[in-house]
């Protein structure tokens, strides 16, 4: 009988895949991190800054937004995450309200619009109707029957693709002491029409290009970099 050697995997092979899949792990962490950095500055500028939500400045500053960057790009699975999420704010009562962002996948509008329909389903389904309601951002955001180029549609256009969980309570609170809540919508597009289109492209393509990094200004107490997104 024939013994032969077992062939092992080399050490210095098995360190490079170790080392090949921590920068794969550190990579996509530093494109999460400019993700939400993006993510943040939109809210900074266009929905804190123009007031578009009178609620969010409260959230924001308390730090009670969490931000969730999604990879995934079919619908079963990104359904299982949105309730993922609901589960985890039922967990986390700190936790005011949570932005899933899509920066890989839902660029189509339409098919966007599909999934969010499939959401509000599941949401009720899954025992969260009543406790949670969704809403909607997204690039090419469109208001049924109003056309493309309208700048009113810039209320809900957003660096990424998003679902918005909002905390039904915590919104019926606050509606209950603003004045006159109703007109906030209108209030919004009138703003935004004025505004025009030029003025909310250019925020945008900003926020796209370069990103504050405030870890950095926070940690090392100057300037903050710009990080080039890619």
């Amino acid at each position: 009988m024939t013994i032969y050697p077992v062939k092992h995997k080399s050490t210095k092979a098995q360190k490079h895949k170790s080392t090949k899949i921590k920068n794969k792990g550190r990579r996509m962490l530093e494109q999460d991190k400019i993700v939400i950095n993006q993510t943040k500055q939109w809210l900074e500028e266009i929905i804190v800054g123009l007031n578009f939500c009178p609620f969010a400045k409260k959230e924001l500053v308390a730090n009670s937004i969490h931000y969730h960057v999604s990879k995934l790009k079919q619908t079963k699975l990104a359904l299982a995450e949105v309730i993922e999420q609901c589960r985890f704010m039922a967990e986390h009562e700190d936790i005011e309200t949570s932005l899933i962002i899509f920066d890989l996948g839902y660029k189509s509008f339409d098919k966007y619009l599909e999934l969010l329909d499939y959401a509000n389903d599941l949401l009720a389904s899954s025992g969260f109707e009543g406790t949670f309601q969704l809403a909607s951002f997204h690039p090419e955001y469109c208001f049924e029957g109003e056309a493309y180029d309208d700048a009113a549609n810039y209320t809900n256009r957003s660096p990424y693709p998003m679902i918005h969980i909002i905390r039904e309570e915590s919104l019926e609170r606050v509606l209950n002491v603003y004045k006159n809540p109703e007109d906030i919508p209108d209030n919004n597009i009138e703003l935004a029409r004025a505004k025009g289109n030029e003025f909310f492209k250019q925020v945008l393509e900003r926020i796209q290009n370069h990103v504050v990094d405030k870890e950095a200004e926070a940690n090392n107490g100057v300037n903050a970099k710009t990080i080039e997104s890619k």
